[in-house]
């Protein structure tokens, strides 16, 4: 187990992370999340040791590991800016952690020649480095942390230059290799649809800040304010200010929705409402849609999917839409929102009701 307490990070009087509590168990995937500049690599690097904190300290299975160093600790790291020995073979890369850790010479083979074969490197174990791809070199840094059975495993964006169709395995597969181990397994991410693929649990980050940490889906589905609702969506959640007026939920001149849920116990007054870019629809599929009328700004196709950038009376709003859609910049869109899809927060941020869909998920 892992233990963070009132663990905090400040450099030349910049605050990096403010302080922070956060408890990591073994044999648990844990995701951190969050844009550049959140907190997540600084977060990851007090784990490691790397740094030591300004306040707080940091527990290994009970033990006070605040000032043990890094090289005392049974960890493994993986960057995006891969690392690999140039002068070594990939096989001797990958062996060369459990080499110092004094393992038999058949059981480095084994684990060696494993390990390949899950990262689709068994061709290329004669090779040196400097002869592989970036994506290929990566992999090779990523093996080498995967032998050394470590207790903590830290994982920074390990996955960033990897093709999608390795990518998408390797995102099924490691999960199950830490699991078994009974690791302790801490993957930084910016990408939401990556955290959902890796499941287990995250932690949202915002500006040096954990938001919220727990099961991956409950946080989707459950933000607990509106910036963890931001964070966990990509591109980001969309906003627009509501106000509830008896039975009614007001979204501007005329544009209303019958309240239902847990809707029905707040009481009259402004709200935010904050809806994801894949609910909102050019075609009306809901007879309960509320419609607007905002004006596109920019189209951007990615093959099967559009994404509409719309200007809703100052409100920037993104809809993602299904389809290559010939659309004409400037011009009045009009769009459609089903209500249950809608989260409610007060004016401080906090949730206050989730969309009905998300409950019953």
């Amino acid at each position: 187990m892992l233990e963070l307490k009132g663990v905090s990070k400040a450099v030349d009087g910049q605050v990096h992370l403010h302080p922070t509590d956060l408890t990591l168990d073994r044999g648990t995937m844990n995701v951190l999340l969050g844009p550049t500049l959140s907190g997540k690599t600084t977060l990851m690097r007090l784990m490691a040791g790397l740094d030591a904190p300004g306040q707080g300290r940091i527990f290994w299975e009970g033990q006070d590991v605040t000032g043990m160093r890094v090289q005392d600790r049974k960890i493994a790291m993986v960057y995006q800016q891969f690392i690999n020995y140039p002068s070594m073979t990939v096989y001797d890369n990958i062996a060369s952690p459990m080499k110092l850790m004094g393992v038999s010479p058949r059981e480095v083979d084994a684990r060696v020649r494993e390990t390949a074969e899950l990262m689709k490197l068994t061709p290329m174990l004669d090779r040196k480095p400097l002869e592989l791809s970036g994506g290929q070199q990566q992999r090779c840094a990523l093996a080498r942390a995967l032998v050394k059975n470590a207790g903590l495993v830290l994982l920074d964006e390990p996955l960033a230059n990897l093709d999608y169709k390795l990518r998408e395995e390797l995102r099924v597969e490691i999960p199950k290799i830490f699991e078994a181990s009974g690791a302790v397994f801490v993957y930084a991410t910016t990408e939401p649809e990556e955290a959902l693929l890796l499941g287990g649990r995250v932690a949202t980050l915002w500006e040096g800040r954990i938001t919220q940490f727990g099961p991956t889906a409950q946080v989707y589905r459950q933000p607990v304010d509106a910036t963890t609702a931001r964070v966990f969506s990509d591109p980001p959640m969309n906003f627009l200010q509501v106000s509830k007026t008896g039975s009614k939920l007001m979204f501007g001149k005329g544009q209303a929705a019958p309240v239902t849920g847990k809707l029905r116990d707040l009481p009259d007054g402004r709200y935010t409402a904050g809806f994801r870019p894949n609910h909102l629809e050019i075609g009306r599929h809901s007879g309960d849609a509320v419609e607007f009328t905002p004006t596109l700004t920019v189209t951007e196709l990615t093959g099967s999917e559009t994404f509409v950038h719309l200007d809703h009376h100052g409100e920037r709003w993104v809809g993602l839409v299904h389809g290559v859609h010939a659309l004409t910049p400037g011009a009045a869109l009009k769009v459609y929102l089903d209500p249950r899809h809608v989260y409610i927060f007060d004016e401080g941020g906090r949730l206050v009701a989730p969309a009905p869909y998300a409950v019953a998920a």
